[in-house]
């Protein structure tokens, strides 16, 4: 069951996202953000959801502050194969969801501190997820 919060959140965040997911696909947006590829759980489709950009080398950590209530949180459970874009490059990997993950220390870690914190204070359920990407 989806929170109140959470309803109330993506609803404003629908807007944002679209315009942010036009930018990554064409190379706009800031450094700041990436496109998240899952496949559809139900469809088989690609979705793309644009996240920060918690790239580390060849690990790519993404907080989903609104943890299994997120349909792309969902499609990664179901398959993790995934494919991040990140400074205008695709690269595959295999999505790991960490539960026991302390999420705000996480967070207060990734590289674009600003994104980080908005995403601290609309989180609902935050989930780590580590995305082990090929080499």
């Amino acid at each position: 069951m989806r929170t109140r919060k959470y309803r109330i959140i993506t609803g404003l965040e629908r807007v944002n996202n679209r315009l942010t997911r036009w930018a990554l696909r064409r190379g706009l947006a800031p450094k700041a953000f990436a496109l998240l590829e899952t496949t559809g759980r139900r469809s088989g489709l690609p979705r793309h959801t644009p996240v920060g950009n918690g790239l580390d080398g060849d690990t790519f950590w993404l907080i989903a502050a609104h943890g299994d209530q997120a349909d792309y949180v969902r499609n990664l459970l179901a398959e993790p194969a995934v494919r991040v874009k990140v400074a205008g490059r695709w690269r595959a990997g295999r999505a790991t969801p960490l539960p026991g993950d302390d999420t705000g220390a996480r967070s207060r870690s990734l590289p674009y501190q600003w994104d980080a914190a908005i995403g601290r204070l609309m989180g609902t359920r935050p989930l780590t997820i580590r995305i082990d990407l090929d080499t």
